[in-house]
């Protein structure tokens, strides 16, 4: 069992290695929620998360013996850069198994920190699995991503920096996966001061803790893809459970929506680039599913490791749903001049038009008709109503398309 020494030494033994990450107050979440919030900025770390702490505690834990026989391990990607990279700085082979789904940003950092990647499975799970293997047929030392307590105490020493940057802390909010994070922070959090509430915020696709606690015993959830694909853990881990058993006062569920909106909402708002995982805390607080009101809260953003792909449709998707981006398909008469009219329409309610579909042919025109698709850029809902009012008392028939 991990306990409050082991996370200090683990502290002690790392120090000089980790990065101090900052927690600054935000301001905007403290108005929204009538608390005091602190954000962990672990996205700061040198490889985009918190899975550094850990890692490199297990790694200076190990024998030379350990070492020579190289390392195995499997991840969706943020351990696998924290081993990759600090396995390198001090002179140990590492090869790592992950998903054909790992996000490329995460696969391209952990091949240019030195690290062996193989591809495989399209879930996490499989890929550990045949991690496993792999580490048998080659008598590798097998680096478990979360469920070991070397792991474990590296990672709660998280929890150690936060209580120094955050006097009379009262709630932590701390994303949840395998479990190594949630786990070791509760451990050194309750022991220092049992009164600090720590809420575990998991996907809901995925919710491979939240259904240990509720079955009072490690189950395996179906695979599922998520946006949160750091935490897309099927089976939390043994040790891990246990210490959340003991110390963890609740584990709440957030879905894609919801997290998609705390991504965009802390990049615009906050300035602040976190992946699914990394931001899902502060999806919590946004849609109310912990009550804080009144507390000193501290949200841990566990890691900024986003495929800028999948950045773009979220920002897109985003601004659609502030009404920041709207599209009509409306119908005017086919002759010179029409189209004219119908932008001078839209420039008097200062609406910027930013994409053309004019067809004849298709939409079901009648002769004399046509139809054009129009995708444009409004301030939100109430500036996009006033110009589709403005629109219809023009004379205007349109459909909205979204």
């Amino acid at each position: 069992m991990v306990t409050l020494n082991h996370i200090q030494s683990a502290l002690h033994r790392i120090r000089d290695a980790i990065y101090v990450s900052p927690c600054t107050r935000s301001q905007v979440l403290s108005e929204l929620s009538g608390s005091t919030v602190f954000l962990k900025l672990e996205n700061l770390q040198r490889t985009g998360a918190f899975k550094e702490r850990g890692a490199l505690n297990k790694l200076l834990a190990l024998t030379p013996e350990e070492r020579e026989r190289g390392l195995v391990t499997a991840s969706a990607g943020n351990h696998a850069q924290a081993l990759a990279y600090h396995s390198a700085r001090v002179g140990v082979k590492a090869e790592i198994w992950m998903p054909l789904t790992t996000p490329l940003v995460k696969v391209s950092a952990t091949r240019h920190y030195g690290a062996e990647v193989v591809l495989h499975g399209t879930h996490f799970d499989e890929a550990f699995q045949a991690s496993q293997q792999r580490c048998r047929d080659q008598h590798s030392t097998f680096i478990h991503p979360f469920d070991d307590e070397d792991i474990i105490a590296g990672q709660g020493t998280l929890a150690l920096e936060l209580l120094e940057q955050v006097p009379n802390l009262e709630v932590v909010v701390v994303p949840v996966g395998g479990g190594g994070l949630i786990s070791g922070m509760a451990v050194a959090l309750k022991e220092l001061n049992p009164a600090i509430r720590i809420i575990g915020v998991q996907a809901s696709l995925i919710p491979s803790m939240w259904a240990a606690v509720q079955s009072g015993r490690a189950v395996s959830v179906p695979a599922m893809a998520t946006l949160a694909d750091g935490i897309a853990v099927r089976t939390a881990g043994e040790k891990t459970f246990s210490l959340v058993q003991k110390y963890v006062d609740e584990i709440v569920l957030l879905d894609e929506e919801e997290i998609a909106n705390a991504v965009l909402f802390l990049l615009e708002r906050e300035k602040t680039l976190a992946e699914g995982a990394g931001a899902i805390g502060v999806a919590a607080l946004l849609h109310h599913k912990i009550t804080v009101e009144g507390k000193r809260v501290a949200i841990v953003i566990s890691g900024g490791n986003m495929d800028v792909t999948l950045l773009a449709r979220i920002i897109e998707r985003g601004i659609v749903k502030d009404g920041r981006l709207v599209r009509l398909r409306i119908s005017l008469p086919d002759h010179p001049g029409a189209l004219h009219r119908l932008t001078e329409v839209i420039a008097a309610n200062r609406v910027n038009i930013v994409e053309t579909s004019y067809r004849r042919a298709f939409h079901g025109a009648s002769l004399g008709h046509t139809v054009i698709d129009l995708t444009m850029e409004t301030r939100g809902h109430e500036h996009g109503d006033a110009m589709i009012a403005a629109l219809a008392k023009a004379g205007y028939g349109h459909e909205r398309i979204i």
